[in-house]
This record gives structure tokens, C-alpha cells and sequence, in this order.
């Protein structure tokens, strides 16, 4: 099989004109392609900044940014299946730490990846808003330890909040 064909394997999303979007929580469109660097230690980021999800009490939609950033094993997540993955959290009801540790949840199940953390910087509701945080380092491997530190210092320098 050629490198291109090698390439798009798997990959159903990207081009189609006709991606339906899932109206609840679908982890099954997230896609993979294989990393053609694996020996290579890099960071990849997503910025997502319209992440919604509801409220599982009130039912009220919540907004935020949700960064994502990892270091790819073998596989790495196709961009517009996650878009689709993360819009699907429109009418799914989730507390926000819920809604990141699923996020990276997922994508360690799909991925594998070397380390992830995603950081979910949800807006004001209430008067409050909340960041939570979550990341995860391959057990037995140098990133397990480096996600322990970066976990324990992970805003040591929080940014100034004006009503964001």
C-alpha cells in the first residue's frame, strides 16, 4: 500500500460533505492516523474555544475553551472527528470536571498516547467559573513522572480573570 494510501486509512470524516452531527455524547466518530514519527517526542494542541455541554442538574448550557494537548504514541486523533466528538457534548449533561476527565478518557482509550492533559476553561455561571484540569502520562515511562509534575504545578501562574 502506498504512503498516501497509507495515510488515509481509517480517515472516513475529513472531506465528506455529508457528515451528520451527533446531537449527544458519541465517542465512536473519533478517528485515527497513524503518527509517522513515533520515535519523535512532540507536543500536538487543539484549542476548542466553543466547547457547550449542559448543566446535569438544571439543565442550563455551559460554555467553554477546552485545551487539549498530547504527545502521540503510535496513533494520533483525525482533527475533524474530533471536532464532531467535542460538539457532541452540546446536549450531554456532565458536571465540568466530569466533561474533562471523559474528554481524556477517550482519547487515552483511543490514542494511547505518550502523555494528554486537557484543561477546560469554562465561563462564569453563577458568578463563578471553573477550570478544572486533568492529564495522564504512560505508566513505566518517563511521562508518567512528568505528569505528576506538571499536575502539582500546573498553575502556578493562573492568568488574570476579567469576567473572560
Amino acid at each position: 500500500m502506498s504512503r498516501e494510501n497509507l495515510e488515509k486509512e481509517g480517515i472516513t470524516l475529513l472531506g465528506n460533505q455529508k457528515v451528520k452531527y451527533p446531537d449527544n455524547y458519541a465517542p465512536e466518530v473519533l478517528e485515527t492516523f497513524l503518527n509517522k514519527h513515533p520515535d519523535n517526542d512532540y507536543f500536538v494542541k487543539f484549542n476548542c474555544p466553543e466547547f457547550t455541554s449542559l448543566c446535569p442538574i438544571t439543565g442550563q448550557p455551559d460554555f467553554a475553551t477546552i485545551t487539549i494537548s498530547y504527545v502521540p504514541g503510535e496513533k494520533m486523533v483525525e482533527s475533524k472527528s474530533l471536532k464532531l466528538y467535542l460538539f457532541s457534548f452540546r446536549n450531554h449533561g456532565d458536571f465540568h470536571e466530569d466533561c474533562v476527565n471523559i474528554i481524556m478518557k477517550d482519547l487515552i482509550r483511543l490514542m494511547d498516547p505518550k502523555y494528554i492533559e486537557v484543561w477546560g476553561k469554562f465561563t462564569p455561571r453563577g458568578g463563578i467559573s471553573i477550570d478544572p484540569y486533568c492529564n495522564y502520562g504512560k505508566a513505566g515511562t518517563r511521562w508518567e513522572e512528568i505528569a505528576w509534575k506538571r499536575l502539582t504545578e500546573h498553575d502556578m501562574y493562573p492568568e488574570k480573570i476579567d469576567n473572560r
